[in-house]
């Protein structure tokens, strides 16, 4: 008999009986988990903390929570225990981590988020007596990002490329420091905290790792200031956006494994895979990123032939974070 692979999707079942990521039947409507992990909101004292939702409703870290079962709660344990430990190592010990385990753990958490907005919008929906109106491309990126998260409980075996891009680069960043963005549109997230930051593409085959590859490359082993690491999460940030494709993925489930295999990327039209680089644009998602520092789109794209970098000097070469003078941020 094939491997069971659970999709909430199929019958839309986001309830509060029903445990998120197995499917099973839940006894009690106590049998519930953070979506981030206790260890992460005491460290930085982000219970209380509001977290606000697509629908501009806020909630407290703490009140983000997932149906889940006792069975799959002592996974997920398993799982924060060994990120925890290498996290609070620093970057060495997070650099020599298991992509997967990163990969499970940041999908867990942005998975978490979704679950909770799409719980939102259905209550909203029951409020105002209206259909709810749910994407089906989103639709369809969740379902895949659901089912890799099974391989935390199911034997999943990822056949080709890994589905996903993660960078981990050192960062001296100030004490206490826990700056954290998603973007579930495009499934990309993003964490800086004690002497690192992490950039996760979660569904994008690699591709924007590629993209990137370059600049990854001139920054290797280099720590970056916090202005530095906001630079390169723009820029993944804005790749994700531009990435046209909608990954597809060839399941085969036997009553050993379930097999997963990226499809090519590659289309017959020959569009390339990104949209094109628009600076201004790019401008705009830096300005974002470095609001710590005021740096407006003006002086970011006053040449736009060459936008302001904290990353790469006017020759394209690495800056050092030893001549960057500006505060480490937040």
């Amino acid at each position: 008999m094939p491997t069971n692979i659970y999709n909430p999707f199929k019958d839309f079942r986001f309830d509060s009986k029903t445990c998120f990521l197995s499917g099973q039947p839940l006894q009690s409507a106590d049998e519930q988990i953070q979506v981030f992990p206790h260890w992460l909101m005491r460290k930085f004292d982000l219970e209380d903390k509001p977290f606000k939702l697509l629908d501009e409703s806020l909630r407290t870290y703490k009140q983000l929570q997932l149906p889940c079962s006792a069975a799959v709660a002592e996974r997920i344990a398993e799982l924060d225990n060994a990120v925890a430990d290498a996290f609070n190592k620093g970057y060495e010990a997070v650099n020599e981590m298991d992509r997967m385990v990163l990969f499970r753990w940041v999908a867990k958490i942005v998975y978490g988020v979704v679950f909770n907005e799409i719980q939102a919008g259905m209550r909203q929906q029951a409020l105002s007596g209206e259909a709810m109106n749910f994407s089906q491309v989103l639709a369809h990126k969740f379902v895949n990002l659901h089912l890799m998260l099974q391989s935390l409980i199911v034997p999943i075996q990822f056949d080709g490329s890994l589905p996903f891009t993660i960078v981990v680069v050192p960062v001296d960043n100030p004490e206490n420091t826990f700056n954290y963005r998603d973007e579930i549109n495009t499934l990309i997230y993003s964490l800086r905290m004690n002497d690192f930051g992490l950039i996760v593409c979660l569904q994008d085959n690699g591709a924007n790792g590629i993209y990137h590859k370059a600049v990854i490359d001139l920054i290797n082993g280099l720590q970056l200031h916090p202005i530095q690491f906001e630079e390169l999460c723009a820029r993944f940030f804005y790749s994700a956006y531009l990435f046209n494709r909608l990954p597809e993925y060839t399941v085969l489930p036997t009553a050993e494994m379930v097999y997963v295999e990226p499809m090519s990327l590659m289309d017959m039209s020959m569009k390339p895979i990104f949209d094109d680089w628009q600076v201004k644009t790019y401008g705009q998602v830096l300005e974002n990123f470095w609001k710590p520092w005021g740096h407006t789109l003006f002086e970011i794209i006053k040449d736009p032939e060459n936008p302001m970098s904290f990353l790469l000097d006017t020759e394209g070469k690495p800056l050092s974070s030893d001549v960057i003078t500006l505060p480490r941020g937040r």
